[in-house]
């Protein structure tokens, strides 16, 4: 749920030289999936149901960092206090997933749609340090799989903390 490139140009997981997809990135075929599996999810939030394999599920808008185009993406979500939510970047793969890069990129054009709401804009702001492991630590508690994932990994995956406008 994590992938959201859909334009005909060539994606970010291959190499311009070669045309060759890069080592920890999904090929073709698996974008191609992501992106059916990421409308039917979509569809899903808006009719008022946001879980996904037992976990809560929002509907997270960018901005392509080069096309400038709208991205929509679920990711799964954690609350943080009464008014946050904390999204990670995981996803798999050796690079974090293309939502991360949009919404650093354009973080005042932000927004997340909760199941069977509207749009809302929301501010970005990517935990570090203690913040960062404090966060991670809730996460990781409340969906053991995540860490799991994490654990597999050679990057750290990034949390970000989305709070209303």
């Amino acid at each position: 749920m994590d992938t959201e490139h859909t334009d005909s140009r060539p994606a970010m997981n291959q190499d311009q030289n070669t045309g060759t997809r890069k080592p920890g990135t999904p090929g073709a075929f698996s974008r191609w999936m992501q992106h059916k599996a990421n409308a039917r999810m979509a569809k899903k939030i808006r009719r008022g149901k946001g879980t996904f394999m037992g976990m809560d599920v929002l509907l997270l808008h960018t901005t392509g960092r080069r096309s400038g185009e709208r991205r929509e993406t679920p990711v799964a979500w954690f609350p943080d206090g009464d008014d946050a939510w904390l999204v990670v970047a995981s996803g798999g793969g050796s690079r974090h997933p293309d939502w991360h890069a949009n919404l650093l990129a354009h973080p005042d054009q932000a927004s997340v749609e909760m199941p069977g709401r509207s749009a809302a804009p929301v501010t970005p702001r990517r935990l570090t340090g203690d913040e960062r492991e404090q966060a991670w630590q809730r996460i990781a508690t409340a969906q053991p799989r995540i860490a799991k994932y994490q654990a597999k990994s050679e990057r750290v995956y990034p949390v970000v903390r989305l709070t209303p406008r």
